[in-house]
């Protein structure tokens, strides 16, 4: 009992920095940084994504009134002109939003701030945000769940066949149950809510995220079909699981929907 303990304490640590390591460098994950302006160090955090209608809010704590500026954007990948706006004071505040987009539209943008004579640009490489439609919580927290606890599975399943438990051939076909419901069920309806598309992976496109889960489900179906037979597949879950571990440290949403800019010949702007 207490070895199980610590196999499930051992998988919990792994799933969750897999899980953070996965968000902080993903496409989606916010902007941040710190810049001084006047000896003063401003917080900014500037969001890479949108979902739902209206214009993507950029908002800016900055309670010196003396500090102004602007923000420059274009669509994303483009060699359109930069438009600039004015970021307009509110309450130690400075506001403004991006026009909204298409579905799988994006643009690139900064915050260009000033006080005085000093300036800066932040982010220096601009920053990426990609528009899509509202994804209920009665399906994105589901798909969450089941993707997360699909990864903690599969890793109980590698440590307990590392220590040859029983528990092992169990774990894994949970896993796999988890997998074939979060993957495979929840997350085409959640991509087809949000850009109007079920699948994007191959042989459709090479959307990392849906890749990523295929290539999980045929390590997986690999190893079930090893574990026929109440044959214990030892080889077979570590190996799944590995290949798991290294397809979900790629990036979520790298590569997704995209809209083709060439059929949009003008900035779709307010």
């Amino acid at each position: 009992m207490q070895n199980r303990r610590v196999l499930w304490v051992l998988a919990v640590v792994i799933t969750l920095a897999s899980a953070v390591y996965q968000r902080m460098t993903g496409p989606t994950y916010p902007a941040k940084g710190v810049v001084t302006l006047g000896g003063q160090q401003m917080k900014l955090r500037l969001t890479r994504t949108h979902g739902g209608p209206g214009d993507q809010p950029i908002v800016i704590a900055a309670p010196d009134r003396l500090i102004a500026g602007e923000v420059a954007w274009r669509r994303y990948p483009t060699q359109d002109e930069w438009t600039t706006m004015p970021l307009v004071r509110t309450n130690g505040e400075l506001r403004a939003a991006l026009p909204h987009q298409p579905v799988a539209g994006k643009l690139e943008y900064q915050v260009h701030l000033r006080l005085g004579q000093e300036a800066v640009v932040f982010p220096e490489r601009p920053a990426i945000t990609r528009f899509r439609d509202a994804v209920p919580a009665s399906v994105l927290i589901p798909h969450v769940a089941a993707m997360f606890f699909f990864m903690l599975f599969a890793t109980a399943a590698a440590l307990g066949a590392l220590a040859r438990a029983p528990q092992a051939r169990r774990d894994a076909y949970i896993g796999m149950g988890l997998l074939a419901v979060g993957g495979f069920v929840l997350g085409p309806l959640m991509q087809y809510i949000a850009f109007g598309d079920w699948w994007t992976g191959i042989p459709f496109g090479w959307d990392l995220t849906d890749n990523k889960t295929l290539f999980a489900a045929v390590a997986w179906a690999a190893a079930a079909w090893q574990m026929r037979g109440k044959r214990d597949a030892r080889v077979a879950i570590i190996a799944a699981a590995v290949v798991t571990l290294v397809v979900f440290m790629i990036p979520h949403s790298a590569w997704g929907s995209q809209v083709d800019w060439s059929t949009m010949p003008t900035a779709a702007a307010k």
